[in-house]
């Protein structure tokens, strides 16, 4: 009960940070990898110290190759560049090793070209949609037998709004990393989204569900803000426990795994901690603003 009651305090935070992340996403675009726009990306492990990244861009550049030069670990590089055929590929190579082929491993070597770069970015959006209107016309059909106080589709509702600040507060801080930091949102990122959407509409579920349950055995001398607190607190220890559990697997992952999974755990983290945020704190208590809206016009009716 208490958390309703700063549900107005939570709005507003909630509200900020999706304003805050849609400004950085329409000033600064969110800098999509080659998955979308296409190119080539080269990652190599020199087998001792590792040359500067001016001697490298003035190799590249001096063989006629325009790249972006990105530094991993002790001795690694990410090398971006334009979309590449196997002699181009060779060439490139070559005029990093100077003919030396000890000098370095090649791990990884990616191309894709700008058609299905597009393609893969169109899909991607199509997913995302599909999923949030699926999740939808899902909870809209598991409490079409909720209809008092609030209607059964006022629950998706409800939902959809808490994804949607799920979904766009990652977004919103890849925007920032990627424009101050060059982080890249390729495919696995689209598949963290989705597996944020995933895990938030479970979590509120949990909730809706314990509302659900609540209302059948409510006596009439409880208001609907009164069930919507008791709900929360009796499903919130659950809830961070849960979530607590995969954050803590998805630190691991970050901080130990490889280079290449690092933008999905660090996705997966931001919108898992935010995902079980707004069950708690966004579609709970808009059931209860809502509901409190439409009573209030009802009795000036």
């Amino acid at each position: 009960m208490t958390l309703i009651r700063y549900r107005k305090l939570t709005y507003i935070f909630s509200g900020t940070l999706v304003l805050l992340s849609l400004i950085a996403l329409l000033v600064w675009h969110l800098k999509l990898g080659i998955d979308f726009t296409g190119g080539s990306l080269i990652e190599i492990e020199y087998r001792s110290d590792r040359p500067s990244l001016d001697e490298l861009n003035k190799d590249l550049v001096g063989s006629g190759f325009h790249t972006e030069i990105q530094p991993t670990e002790a001795r690694g590089v990410f090398i971006r560049t334009q979309s590449l055929m196997e002699p181009e590929h060779q060439a490139l190579l070559f005029a990093l090793s100077h003919g030396d082929k000890n000098l370095f491993t090649e791990k990884k070597f990616d191309s894709i070209g700008p058609t299905i770069g597009a393609e893969l970015a169109r899909k991607s959006v199509y997913a995302i949609f599909l999923v949030i209107l699926l999740i939808v016309l899902y909870i809209a059909f598991v409490f079409r037998k909720v209809s008092e106080p609030v209607a059964s589709w006022k629950y998706g509702i409800a939902t959809v709004i808490a994804l949607i600040h799920d979904v766009m507060i990652p977004v919103g801080v890849f925007t920032v990393l990627g424009h101050f930091f060059g982080f890249e949102a390729d495919t696995l990122f689209v598949t963290a989204l989705l597996t944020i959407l995933g895990f938030s509409v479970h979590d509120t579920i949990v909730v809706f569900d314990r509302i659900r349950e609540n209302l059948k055995i409510g006596n009439r001398n409880q208001s609907f803000e009164d069930i919507v607190g008791r709900s929360i607190s009796q499903t919130i220890t659950r809830s961070i426990n849960t979530s607590m559990t995969v954050l803590l697997v998805l630190f691991g992952v970050y901080f130990f795994g490889g280079e290449s999974v690092k933008t999905f755990a660090l996705t997966l983290i931001i919108g898992i901690f935010f995902g079980t945020y707004s069950s708690i704190f966004l579609a709970s208590p808009l059931l209860v603003t809502w509901h409190g809206l439409i009573t209030r016009r009802g009795r000036r009716l």
